[in-house]
């Protein structure tokens, strides 16, 4: 299983990596084919055979913007990341935690800080 692979540290560090180059890739509309290609071989090098990572990196960003104007450019990153390897039976949790992870993001967004109060 994928627990024998580096410390969560280097794992945490190899999705931010995998996002970036993915996100930074995905247009906001289908992708032509070459740059499809092109997208996949470099996360394939990123991941190694990591698959666990992709499926992270596909459930955060699905999950995080589902319902929002980048939910389209988080589809891209997904299909690139699945033709990259992404282990499918792992997406739908990472989808949860997306998802609860934009709702701790509303959440704190709109939560001011406490003002204080007159003084006398």
């Amino acid at each position: 299983m994928y627990s024998s692979y580096a410390e969560p540290e280097a794992d945490q560090q190899t999705v931010a990596r995998l996002t970036g180059a993915a996100w930074r890739r995905a247009p906001g509309r289908e992708p032509a084919a070459t740059k499809t290609a092109a997208a996949v071989g470099e996360l394939r090098e990123i991941a190694g055979d990591r698959g666990d990572l992709l499926a992270e990196v596909v459930g955060l960003l699905i999950g995080f913007y589902r319902q929002t104007n980048q939910e389209h450019k988080a589809a891209a990153v997904a299909r690139y990341c699945i033709a990259a390897g992404a282990d499918p039976d792992l997406i739908p949790r990472w989808i949860e935690e997306g998802r609860s992870r934009a709702a701790f993001a509303r959440q704190t967004t709109h939560a001011g800080p406490d003002e204080p109060g007159p003084s006398s």
